[in-house]
């Protein structure tokens, strides 16, 4: 698993050394000759190479990554763009068009987002497939504690989204005054009903980025032709 070639390096460079990295890198060569897991080795970081530390404006975290075939591609909540949208990632797009009055015609593939500046950044960053949490306590929580711990030092406003108890038990972390912490429900299905719908995440998320003179997130645009 290569660098990032942008701004992450020096962290990433510096956990590298860490028997614990060391020790789930071990882990995942393993996994990856003898299972199937996601996603593909070489997509493990794409949510960190195609969002620089220094252009983070928003994170939103996920869990770990969908454990279907041809659907995670290392950026939380998204899948390729010619796969069907997940349920979770549906109830997102509801509450954009509840937040913005628009309809929501786009695949699920969130890499647009990502180029703006939106960390979407699992905690867990490998799965087995069928088998959710299966790389969970292997070492990924260490390093993107480590992530968010350099995120929360940044002296700029940064946003973070934090849907369900998992992602919000991160909150702990997130000290610096200057960010913005939103917390709801988790946009699943068996949860979205219990406050992520109305949440207004997104739009508080651009009012804050806006009132920091900081260019907003464009969430509702259309990216079939872009990236189908």
């Amino acid at each position: 698993m290569s660098m990032m070639n942008n701004d992450w390096d020096p962290l990433y460079q510096q956990e590298f050394s860490k028997p614990y990295m060391q020790d789930l890198f071990r882990f995942l060569q393993q996994e990856y000759a003898t299972k199937t897991i996601y996603p593909p080795k070489e997509q493990v970081f794409s949510a960190l190479r195609l969002t620089p530390l220094s252009k983070v404006k928003v994170v939103i975290l996920g869990q770990d990554p969908y454990h279907g075939p041809n659907q995670a591609h290392g950026l939380a909540f998204s899948v390729n763009p010619d796969q069907p949208i997940p349920p979770s990632l549906k109830n997102i797009y509801k509450e954009l068009e509840s937040e913005y009055h628009t309809p929501i015609l786009r695949s699920g593939d969130l890499r647009d987002w990502a180029r703006q500046g939106v960390l979407l950044l699992n905690p867990i960053m490998s799965v087995q497939r069928g088998k959710p949490l299966s790389h969970q306590n292997k070492g990924w929580e260490r390093f993107t504690n480590t992530l968010l711990e350099a995120l929360n030092a940044q002296d700029r406003p940064i946003v973070f989204i934090l849907w369900g108890n998992k992602a919000c038990s991160l909150k702990k972390m997130l000290t610096n005054p200057e960010h913005l912490v939103l917390e709801s429900a988790h946009p699943s299905p068996l949860s979205a009903s219990r406050g992520f719908f109305g949440s207004n995440c997104f739009q508080k998320a651009n009012a804050f980025l806006e009132a920091h003179h900081i260019q907003p997130i464009q969430w509702t645009k259309s990216n079939l032709k872009k990236e189908g």
